[in-house]
């Protein structure tokens, strides 16, 4: 028979490193928001559920510079944002609740565009105008990479369009899911395939007639 009293120092060391577990995070929330209000902090970051699965958002003092999917491997994008944007990067504790309640709201279908601000420092050039015009595309609708290409004045970078949706730093927020190759199929995704037809017959569902044009 297993000795009670070893069952119950069992029980009381799981305690007390639950209780350092919840203080550590307690302190790292306090160090980031204090950090953020000093302008120290260069980066921030939060997990996310979603329908899509486990997001990391990550968020410069400018807006969200990165939202990952869990198959991008969460610890390496933490990696690569400190070598990118700065060293001084801390788990956001509540500072991205923000953001967190807007992307709830989005995947619930209650909401059509992002109050939030996104840092798009991530993206250079071409890659960037590309960013701008997924902007332009209504909540709902699709165009296609060459249709893209057109609005970002280079009607040939269909190829480069491509590129720059599947490096685009922050989807959901800038919304590279609503390109779809022109015979109408979705695509490739940084999310995946599956993510990305999820996210789509979302908005399909959730849009009014008037935003469901769908262009070239």
């Amino acid at each position: 028979m297993t000795d009670l009293r070893t069952l119950l120092e069992a029980g009381a060391d799981a305690t007390g490193q639950a209780d350092e577990t919840a203080d550590l995070a307690r302190l790292t929330a306090a160090l980031s928001s204090r950090a953020l209000l000093e302008g120290t902090l260069d980066v921030r970051h939060r997990t996310i559920d979603s329908p899509v699965g486990p997001l990391l958002v990550a968020a410069t003092p400018r807006g969200v510079a990165r939202v990952a999917f869990a198959h991008e491997g969460f610890d390496a994008v933490v990696d690569d944002l400190a070598r990118r944007l700065g060293p001084r990067v801390l788990p956001a504790g509540s500072t991205l609740d923000d953001v967190a309640r807007e992307l709830d709201d989005f995947f619930a279908g209650r909401r059509d565009h992002f109050e939030v601000a996104a840092d798009l420092a991530l993206a250079q050039g071409f890659r960037r105008d590309v960013l701008d015009r997924l902007r332009e595309i209504p909540y709902g609708a699709t165009r296609s990479y060459a249709g893209v290409a057109a609005a970002a004045g280079s009607p040939g970078a269909v190829r480069a369009v491509g590129t720059a949706c599947a490096t685009n730093p922050v989807p959901i927020l800038v919304p590279c899911h609503r390109v779809v190759r022109s015979d109408g199929t979705s695509g490739a995704y940084r999310g995946g395939a599956e993510a990305k037809q999820w996210l789509l017959a979302m908005e399909s569902a959730a849009a009014t007639p008037a935003d469901r044009h769908t262009g070239p």
